[in-house]
């Protein structure tokens, strides 16, 4: 075991999430939009030198504990190990090396210790804008998504990038905003770097001995879970509106003594919208969906995703072929968990969920009020779904961690009026345990001018199915003073106008006793 007693590996490990969880705080306290210092949508991860995690903050997004570390590798490719050094704050939000769209930024610092190079700090964090038409799913390629940045140093031994910099400001709409959460990002990567290096002085013990037996703990309680599974083959299919057609997503389990693989042929083909998936993301939430069955209590690091493998065919709405518009891909990759839970059912029906009221609500505002421009983008949760150890809870949002942004911070950040917020109260299906419950949400505009509108919502037609005999949860719906609009698309909305969105409810799990 590399030296290192369980108490003292334990005891290190434990030390380490915390670093990471003081960082995120700066992050978070530091941090511009209201996107990361009151919705959560960011992570900060710690990597060894060969960029494996090691650590993960507490509130990350799930999704980026597996796509961070590929987005460090993929620096490395641009700049290799040893044309780093001291200073150095790497960049890029290209959403085939990241998080999968243009809005997260990603941000990596290297750690040295003297002149060795130890580890990685990393952050992602999604930018309240990044240019390009306004967030929408009905976007046909990347290039309409905004502002991409390939792998770029933000600064260069202690040298900030200001041509970098003015080329960022000059292409979003809120650019003291933009630039505020980005150097949060920086200053989180160096805290955790600082706090690093001081545990290492205090401990005397070495990142690379003690991470790979934290990697290995973790990959063998996930084999351990893997073989008390039944090998064989599990499947399941789970569906959204869509556009024209409904979004499909099939998926096929092979288990085998100690591995995974998650096949996802079937699944509708890549479209000319926005919620195209890129492969980082669909395995991530693989492993994801997986995680929180098999092994939900062991920390995240590496070690925990070497017995996962995801595959989708190219051209796929899971790995569509470049350049693909991705702005929403949340819309289906939070499709990606219920798809996983439905297939493992069967074998262990006491570790899963039936489907939330997500795909996650999300509404960008942006205009003029008073001569001053405003962007405003908040979220809303639907119902989560119910499982065998309880109901689902009400306005959750899962498989993310995305909080419904509070109605004072909506009303701080644009001309609006939260007229009300309220539980859709019998929303959830029913079932021996019945669904979260949606909301419902009525906001007045009161811009002086016309206001752009647009929404990530889906359930308004196929609603979230239930588990093992649960009944579905109710659909959502949109409206425009009072008449049913269509959310796949933008709208110009006059002042004074009233908008009012219901949430859709979770699924159910289990027959409802008679």
């Amino acid at each position: 075991m590399n030296g290192i007693d369980p108490i003292s590996l334990e005891i290190l490990w434990t030390r380490l999430v915390s670093l990471v969880d003081e960082a995120a705080a700066t992050l978070v306290r530091t941090s511009f939009s209201t996107i990361v210092r009151e919705s959560n949508d960011y992570a900060v991860v710690l990597l060894d030198r060969d960029c494996q995690l090691l650590a993960q903050s507490s509130q990350s997004i799930p999704s980026f504990i597996c796509t961070l570390p590929a987005t460090v590798r993929h620096f490395l490719k641009v700049f290799p190990r040893e044309k780093l050094r001291p200073g150095d704050v790497m960049i890029t939000n290209d959403p085939w090396l990241g998080t999968g769209h243009l809005p997260d930024i990603n941000v990596a610092v290297p750690i040295f210790r003297g002149e060795e190079l130890v580890g990685f700090s990393g952050t992602a964090a999604h930018a309240p804008d990044i240019g390009g038409r306004l967030r929408s799913p009905s976007t046909a390629e990347l290039f309409e998504e905004g502002l991409r940045i390939p792998p770029t140093k933000l600064v260069d031994g202690g040298v900030v990038n200001e041509t970098l910099v003015e080329i960022i400001r000059n292409n979003v709409r809120v650019p003291d905003q933009v630039m505020g959460d980005l150097w949060a990002q920086v200053a989180a990567n160096k805290m955790l770097a600082r706090r690093l290096l001081d545990t290492l002085e205090d401990t005397g013990c070495e990142l690379t001995s003690v991470g790979s037996e934290m990697q290995l703990r973790a990959e063998g309680a996930m084999r351990d879970a893997i073989r008390a599974l039944p090998n064989g083959t599990y499947e399941n299919e789970i569906s959204v509106d869509g556009f024209v057609e409904p979004v499909v997503i099939r998926c096929r389990i092979d288990v085998g003594d100690e591995a995974v693989s998650v096949d996802y042929a079937g699944s509708s083909l890549q479209l000319p919208k926005a919620i195209n998936v890129v492969p980082i993301y669909t395995f991530a939430y693989t492993a994801y969906s997986l995680k929180c069955v098999l092994a939900p209590t062991v920390p995240n690091n590496d070690g925990s995703f070497r017995p996962i493998a995801a595959s989708a065919p190219l051209g796929s709405i899971l790995n569509p072929r470049f350049p693909a518009a991705v702005s929403a891909r949340a819309m289906t990759g939070h499709l990606i968990p219920p798809a996983v839970m439905g297939a493992l059912a069967p074998v262990m029906p006491d570790k899963v969920r039936a489907a939330s009221g997500s795909p996650l609500w999300c509404v960008h505002l942006s205009g003029q009020h008073q001569g001053q421009r405003f962007t405003s983008t908040f979220f809303l949760n639907g119902g989560q779904g119910a499982g065998a150890n309880g109901a689902g809870l009400p306005t959750l949002s899962f498989p993310s961690n995305l909080s419904n942004t509070p109605i004072e911070v909506i009303e701080s950040q644009a001309p609006v009026r939260v007229q009300r917020r309220a539980l859709r109260r019998g929303t959830g299906g029913h079932g021996l345990h019945c669904g979260g419950d949606g909301q419902v949400f009525e906001l007045l505009l009161l811009a002086d001018s016309p206001v752009t509108v647009s929404f990530m919502a889906d359930r308004l037609r196929t609603p979230a199915p239930g588990l093992q005999g649960g009944g579905p949860g109710a659909t959502g719906r949109v409206l425009l003073d009072g008449a049913p609009v269509d959310p796949r698309e933008i709208l110009i909305v006059q002042p004074g106008a009233r908008l009012t969105l219901e949430t859709p409810g979770g699924g159910g799990f289990g027959a409802a006793p008679i």
